[in-house]
């Protein structure tokens, strides 16, 4: 059995998730002494010029690292994705409209819920026939819907929309595993949603971009913390903001500014997802779950069909410093996270000792 120093940690934990190193550094010193100010990162007032800095940055590395144009918004608010579950349809779908739903998962089933107390859900396609191990084709999204939802990336299943519906109607997308992973067009998008806690910062803080046309067309009153009019007009500070989660974001989203951006990460993540899911193919032992052409470059899952060598597995992963490798409690197998900040060779001594498990046991 391959033993590595596990002084290293390989972190393929799904979310919370690895952060840069550099990051960590950073966050700690400022926990300490944010800026030589004599304060701490955690005690700064959220109104002082100190943290206006740190918000203004994260924005605008926001908006030049997805190129976003002056009608998209970029907001930074409480809860995770799924506070967005409802807030979206709270915001944009009256009782007597429609919106159309695509259901690929764990994630957009529970979207489809929430957005069933606003108004009406057309779920025009759905792959729950293969426990979402696919993402279903061929589908027509109705030019009378309000909008159109869908989940870019699904954690737990492992798998991804690999193109931007075409469609006129307003598009809205839980973007919260791959967000800044690939590169796309994100002008195309109505509303983005996507909880920092995978590819964006730390656990606390949602980044949610909204063009503006989209705004002010229900006729329900909106309670001021859930109007996202009323965000914006606030710029992100309707109430105090989480002021450390705010700033490990705007670390992360320098970091991938200093790296080249999304096009240099991008590169990085296809060598990573490459080369586990090549590594998969070639070894019998273990079983890819996913629809090749849907594969997630972000979430790969799988498993092996013992439940004797499943275990004997999960504990040389873990003699190996390997964290996060269990699967979703709900699907069980395997996963392994392989977010913008985990190093390529967090990979590769994962590939290894699968290809050391197999010449063993297969």
């Amino acid at each position: 059995m391959i033993k590595t120093d596990i002084t290293v940690v390989h972190n393929f934990n799904s979310g919370p998730s690895v952060l840069p190193k550099e990051v960590f550094e950073q966050a700690s010193n400022a926990i300490i002494d944010f800026n030589n100010s004599g304060l701490s990162i955690l005690e700064i007032g959220h109104r002082t010029s100190l943290f206006q800095e740190v918000l203004d940055e994260a924005i605008a590395s926001a908006k030049e690292l997805m190129r976003l144009d002056d009608e998209h918004e970029v907001l930074f608010l409480h809860g995770g994705a799924s506070t967005q579950f409802f807030q979206v349809p709270m915001n944009l779908l009256n009782e007597n409209e429609t919106a159309a739903y695509l259901d690929c998962g764990t994630w957009g089933t529970k979207a489809i819920k929430e957005a069933k107390i606003f108004g009406n859900v057309d779920v025009i396609a759905s792959s729950k026939d293969k426990n979402y191990t696919y993402i279903p084709k061929n589908y027509t999204i109705p030019s009378t819907a309000k909008y159109f939802h869908y989940t870019t990336n699904n954690t737990i299943e492992g798998t991804q929309m690999h193109a931007i519906p075409e469609t006129n109607v307003p598009l809205v997308a839980d973007m919260s595993s791959d967000i800044l992973s690939t590169t796309i067009d994100f002008n195309k998008f109505s509303l983005i949603y996507a909880g920092a806690q995978k590819n964006i910062g730390a656990a606390g803080v949602n980044l949610v971009i909204i063009k503006k046309d989209i705004l002010g067309k229900v006729t329900r009153k909106l309670p001021s913390m859930m109007d996202y009019r009323i965000h914006i007009e606030n710029g992100s500070m309707l109430n105090t903001p989480p002021v450390f989660a705010v700033y490990v974001c705007m670390l992360t989203l320098r970091w991938l500014k200093q790296r080249g951006g999304i096009s240099a990460i991008e590169k990085i993540n296809d060598v990573k997802a490459n080369l586990l899911y090549n590594t998969l193919d070639s070894l019998p032992v273990f079983r890819p779950k996913v629809a090749k052409e849907d594969r997630s470059k972000m979430n790969v899952v799988f498993v092996i069909d013992s439940e004797v060598l499943e275990k004997e597995f999960l504990a040389e992963c873990k003699a190996n410093g390997m964290v996060g490798i269990k699967g979703h409690r709900t699907v069980g197998g395997f996963r392994a996270s392989l977010y913008n900040a985990l190093p390529l060779e967090s990979v590769q001594s994962l590939t290894d000792l699968m290809k050391d498990f197999a010449s063993r046991k297969g």
